[in-house]
């Protein structure tokens, strides 16, 4: 293979790999904690969409266990948004190349 050809399969995959990062920007991905009581939305991008909390945490004497489930929430929409990019954009790669994440 020479280096026109080599350069061009790059410039694909390049091209290919902008586009998914472009779908994913534009998926949404929801995480919960308790048992639903906080539920949080982020985008593809991880910025926050919303928060929903269950009024029943709304109690001054347990603002750590609230707080403590909008980690745990948002931390279960990170991985859903991690996971699917792995899957996603792993697939673009050459056979025994490994993504960085």
């Amino acid at each position: 293979m020479n280096i026109n050809q080599l350069m061009k399969q790059a410039q694909t995959m390049q091209k290919k790999l902008q586009e998914e990062q472009e779908k994913l920007a534009e998926m949404e991905f929801s995480g919960e904690s308790g048992g639903k009581m906080v539920q949080i939305v982020i985008s593809g991008k991880n910025e926050m969409k919303s928060v929903k909390i269950d009024p029943s945490l709304l109690n001054k004497d347990e603002v750590d266990i609230l707080e403590d489930l909008i980690i745990a929430a948002y931390s279960n929409a990170k991985d859903k948004l991690d996971e699917t990019s792995k899957n996603n954009l792993s697939g673009m790669m050459p056979a025994g190349m490994k993504m960085p994440f």
